[in-house]
Formats: C-alpha cells, structure tokens, sequence
C-alpha cells in the first residue's frame, strides 16, 4: 500500500529542505550516535536513528507539518534535519535543528530555521512558534538569540528535563 500525500520543498540560497529518503539513513545514524546529538539527548543506539528519521516523515503525515531533511541546494548532500518538531509530549510546536558535522558553523541551521518560521507564519498561518532547548546548549541559544528570540519560561520533559522555551519574534515583529 501506498500512501500518497506531499510534504512541500523550500529552497533557499544554498539549501532544499525536502523529504528525508533512505540513502540520507547513513549520514542521520551518524549524527544520533555520536556526541554531537547531546544538544538533543543523545547520543543514541543505531536503531533509534532509524525510528527517528522515520517519525519524521510520519509527523507529515499525523500533523500536516514536520522537519525536514536539509539538503545541498546543488548537491543533494543532506546536511541536518530542521523544521517544526511536535511530539505529543511537547508543550507546542517548535522550530528544531540537528545539523550534521560536515555542515557545522556555515549558517545552514540559521537559513533553513529562518525558512521554517516563514512557513510556519505564511503557509500555516501561525503568530507564535517556539525552540525548546536544554539549557547547556550554547550553540542552539546563540542562533535562537540571531534569530531574534526571547527566553520565556522553561518546560520540565520526562526524559530530556529541564529545556528553556525561546519565544520567536511574531509575524508583525519581523522585518
């Protein structure tokens, strides 16, 4: 059985956020299991990057919105996973980043979270998203901070614990 439903592409500058693939299964296990995904609770076992890359098409398809794989615009390398993360056990959607090692410190998470809000705002028709992030996570605060988000309480999960809620700027607060 098939199911046919369409998760849209964003290009930006240098990027194509798109459907995650099976050949992109490589380079995401790579990044969960290595300690690079301690800013998302990891590291975790192979098999988890599977289930998880996996839960990631399905939230497409649970919630009409999700992350996306961050491609190469030229070479269709991917490079991270970005877009809106909702778990159920999440207080409210959020714009999430994981970028791969090879795409670290070149801007990638910033353009593709920038290009996640304006569908968040344009295509969903949302006036308020969030970044849930641990609170050791100096790299994640530093582009939540460039994006021109404010911190605004905190959420206590089960698992990951304490995470500090970074409010982003509303439609109208953009430039």
């Amino acid at each position: 059985m098939t199911v046919n439903f369409q998760i849209p592409e964003i290009e930006t500058d240098r990027l194509r956020l798109r459907l995650p693939r099976a050949d992109d299964l490589d380079a995401h296990v790579a990044f969960r299991t290595s300690d690079r995904s301690k800013g998302v609770g990891g590291p975790f076992d192979k098999a988890s990057g599977f289930i998880h890359l996996a839960a990631t098409v399905g939230q497409w398809q649970m919630r009409g919105y999700g992350r996306w794989m961050v491609a190469d615009k030229h070479t269709d390398a991917p490079l991270g996973v970005v877009g809106i993360y909702h778990p159920a056990d999440w207080p409210e959607p959020e714009i999430g980043w994981s970028i791969y090692a090879d795409a670290e410190g070149k801007g990638i998470a910033h353009e593709a979270a920038l290009a996640t809000r304006q569908f968040a705002y344009d295509t969903l028709g949302w006036t308020r998203i969030v970044s849930l992030i641990l609170e050791d996570n100096e790299r994640s605060i530093r582009l939540a901070e460039r994006m021109g988000c404010r911190k605004d309480g905190a959420f206590t999960h089960s698992v990951l614990g304490k995470l500090d809620i970074w409010v982003h700027p509303a439609p109208e607060g953009l430039q």
